[in-house]
């Protein structure tokens, strides 16, 4: 077991998405996952149904006995709701040396519930995103802080540019959200794209629950192996697309993953 990944996100009691589908990434890739949660979510396949909101004091205070005893190779943040709590995840942090951190900028469930309110975009711009490593929006997502269209490939490179004109120093675009075309994922610097995992044809299924949480903990798991970013985010890539393709079939919505399909397919 090597790479300790602090995950900052929300429960999904249904198992599919939030931190119980980071802890079994992390897990599965062989990296060790702790979380402080921000949110307890009541959520199935067919969507969210209910929302409570953990006390920002608790959430300070579970990111800090895990730092100051466990420590963190990685951070992984997804679901941070609300402005107050991302303005405290960022104060909790700063008090420690840097940890790259690599954000999943969570704003709505596979079933189109808003797990971000409105005013919380702007403190995500502000304030987490020049704290990110990498960022690790979708179309949408990556739409909404950029306020750029984006259709095409051209496009994905042009908005991840700007989100790290923002502050991030890298941003991994995902392109499931194109309407055409072969699925393409890039990762993006100020000044480079690479195509990772180029050729992939599309996975035709309901069962795509997690796959952002997922994608964003297997990368944050291989920035704590001490992996290269490329090869951290193109095993990523593939991992997802495994945990898609063996997905188990549950629910009558957005089905989960199969986040073991390495090991039980």
């Amino acid at each position: 077991m090597r790479g300790r990944v602090l995950i900052i996100a929300g429960s999904d009691s249904g198992g599919g998405a939030g931190s119980q589908a980071d802890i079994k990434t992390v897990t599965a890739l062989g990296g060790f996952a702790m979380t402080a949660l921000t949110a307890l979510t009541a959520q199935n396949t067919q969507g969210v149904h209910g929302v409570h909101e953990v006390p920002l004091d608790f959430i300070e205070q579970q990111i800090q006995v895990c730092l100051d005893d466990l420590g963190a190779d990685a951070i992984k943040t997804g679901m941070l709701h609300s402005a107050k709590v991302i303005e405290r995840v960022v104060k909790t942090l700063s008090a420690y040396p840097p940890i790259p951190l690599i954000c999943d900028p969570v704003m709505r469930a596979k079933g189109g519930a808003a797990l971000l309110e409105d005013e919380a975009q702007a403190a995500l711009a502000k304030i987490l995103l020049p704290r990110a490593h990498i960022i690790t929006p979708n179309i949408p997502e990556a739409q909404a802080l950029t306020q750029q269209t984006i259709e095409t490939p051209d496009a994905m490179d042009t908005a991840g540019k700007a989100l790290c004109a923002q502050g991030a120093d890298l941003a991994l675009m995902k392109g499931g959200h194109l309407n055409h075309g072969p699925m393409i994922d890039l990762l993006v610097s100020s000044h480079t794209c690479q195509a990772l995992v180029p050729g992939r044809d599309r996975t035709d299924s309901r069962h795509t629950h997690g796959t952002g949480c997922t994608l964003a903990a297997a990368l944050a798991t291989g920035i704590a192996q001490d992996m290269d970013v490329f090869s951290a985010a193109q095993r990523a890539v593939k991992f997802v697309d495994g945990a898609l393709t063996h997905a188990p079939g549950y629910g009558g919505g957005h089905g989960p993953l199969n986040h073991a399909w390495q090991t039980h397919p």
